[in-house]
């Protein structure tokens, strides 16, 4: 094979690697767990086409035991991976939020938006502002979907993300704020470890590689799409709270506090509070998902839901 095809343009090993020649090996968020119907877990999936043209997908859970015409909150999930790997039909992301919606009793939907390098950003934020819309148009009984229409409470919608999918999250959660959503009452954020930048900060790490591999038209680390200080929507972010997740071994921990103090000092109306998970790396919840700390941030992700549960 010629050496110049063969050089590598971008890696995140052991889970990820793309030449010069356009190949992508993907090593994770490839293998994929069927949807089905009140499976062991308590739970039943469907997986959901929303834009036929350029194949925006998504997975719907719900809980088996639901009741004809109960009403849960709405959590709209969009999974980590830099913009590059990942997927919600995966072991790691259909076990996680189908362990979420196990916990907290609620109707989920975990959007499959196109990657990059084929799709580079911002195709996915394009796709899950796209797929947040999508899920929104539920509201009134009306769009396609039959257990949205049936089963979800849209005065009790929320967002929730990890890594870069904490930072979609934000982006998703200021849209909003611009735009709106109609019908729709966006109580809270979840922002996982999110991935986010300053500018003044060192960029060495793959985190910031990856940003520049993903978005190749972005001008740096002061994009406002990942750089808070930058974001002019910081201050009319869409809903009313915002939890925001660290772990005091990840690489990210220190940007999940500037997030934090950004928000706080941005003159947003709303509540944030920011816990952190002693002795835990980035993402350590979605690997070891049975172990102590990981279940008590899932019991606290639905305890953050479940807050207006009764209001």
């Amino acid at each position: 094979m010629d050496s110049g095809t063969s050089e590598v343009v971008h890696e995140f090993l052991p889970y990820f690697r793309t030449y010069k020649d356009g190949r992508v090996e993907r090593n994770f968020g490839t293998d994929l767990v069927p949807p089905s119907i009140n499976s062991q877990s308590g739970i039943s999936t469907k997986d959901v086409e929303i834009v036929k043209e350029t194949g925006l997908s998504a997975r719907v859970y719900i809980p088996s035991t639901i009741s004809p015409g109960q009403k849960l909150p709405v959590l709209v999930y969009y999974h980590g991976g830099g913009f590059f790997m990942g997927s919600p039909f995966c072991p790691t992301y259909h076990n996680h939020v189908a362990a979420l919606v196990a916990e907290a009793y609620i109707v989920a939907i975990s959007v499959d938006y196109r990657l990059a390098p084929e799709h580079p950003v911002p195709i996915g934020y394009e796709d899950s502002w796209i797929a947040l819309q999508w899920v929104a148009s539920h509201y009134n009984g009306q769009g396609p979907e039959a257990w949205l229409r049936e089963h979800g409470d849209f005065q009790r919608f929320f967002l929730a993300g990890d890594s870069i999918g904490g930072n979609i999250v934000h982006n998703m959660a200021a849209q909003a704020g611009v735009e709106g959503l109609q019908g729709v009452k966006l109580l809270g954020a979840c922002l996982v470890q999110p991935y986010v930048s300053k500018t003044e900060s060192v960029h060495t790490g793959v985190e910031d590689r990856s940003w520049l591999f993903s978005c190749p038209t972005t001008s740096g680390f002061d994009d406002p799409r990942i750089n808070p200080a930058e974001d002019s929507r910081l201050s009319r972010l869409g809903c009313s709270k915002v939890l925001i997740c660290i772990a005091e071994k990840d690489d990210m921990r220190e940007r999940g506090l500037f997030y934090y103090e950004t928000l706080k000092k941005s003159g947003w109306e709303g509540e944030v509070e920011i816990v952190e998970t002693e002795g835990e790396d980035h993402v350590f919840h979605l690997f070891n998902p049975n172990c102590e700390k990981a279940l008590a941030l899932l019991k606290m992700l639905a305890s953050f839901i479940n807050q207006d549960k009764a209001s």
